[in-house]
């Protein structure tokens, strides 16, 4: 068993434009629940005391950053990122190089998802800290699902209970992941998220089930479920 990492980096990723949201500010600038979307998602991280710091690979002369008031703590920086989200990840592991071991361990974790929970985020800290490798939040499918054509024929009919929706955070060890996203684009690939390209080393990653208000947000309507989510979840104090 190798033995447990006591240090823990966060890179969330915050360069993409947002296409799918139709909007000339970018979602992550958006207000949601009397803060920003930004602001919601640094401060869950934040209150995470393990984090030594989050790495958020953006265009930070956008003004729209200091409106956000976590990018004011000293553990958050601020640094440019990459065409692609995969290379902003790649840019945030070069930007705690220098300070991480390669065994410590790197949450990576979607700008758009700010109805993370600390809960979740410590199950996953707490179930994956002796891990080779690492894993990542998931969400088990409630709905029946359907294997379809082109054309939108049913084939068949799926057992859900092997398959997942894949959530962020997605931690990993810093130099494995570091060398896994490397390796495919060496050979031309982008990879959809961390754990893909864990997978194409031969790596597997373990998934750990969280809760299925862990949204992305993508689409504009998304703002409204997100804003449902946050005002439920402070009712409870599961924020």
């Amino acid at each position: 068993m190798m033995k447990p990492s006591s240090n823990y980096w966060a890179i969330v990723p915050a360069a993409g434009v947002g296409r799918r949201f139709s909007a000339d500010i970018p979602k992550q600038f958006h207000q949601l629940h009397g803060e920003l979307v930004a602001q919601h998602t640094l401060s869950r991280l934040l209150s995470i005391t393990g984090i030594k710091r989050i790495v958020a690979p953006c265009d930070p002369s956008s003004g729209y950053w200091s409106r956000v008031r976590a990018t004011s703590n000293s553990r958050v920086q601020l640094i440019q990122g990459g065409e692609t989200r995969a290379r902003s990840v790649l840019n945030g592991l070069v930007a705690i190089q220098q300070d991480a071991s390669p065994d410590d361990w790197v949450l990576v974790h979607d700008m758009a998802r700010p109805c993370v929970t600390r809960m979740d985020i410590n199950k996953l800290i707490g179930n994956l800290e002796e891990h080779p490798v690492g894993g990542f939040l998931a969400a088990p499918i409630n709905e029946t699902l359907k294997l379809v054509t082109s054309d939108n024929k049913v084939t068949k009919t799926v057992d859900r209970n092997q398959y997942r929706i894949a959530q962020t955070p997605q931690m990993f060890r810093a130099r494995m992941l570091q060398e896994a996203i490397q390796s495919m684009f060496d050979n031309q690939l982008e990879p959809t998220d961390e754990a893909s390209a864990i997978e194409y080393i031969g790596e597997q990653a373990m998934v750990i089930d969280g809760r299925q208000d862990n949204i992305k947000i993508t689409r504009r309507e998304d703002l409204m479920i997100a804003e449902a989510i946050l005002q439920d979840q402070e009712k409870q104090g599961c924020g």
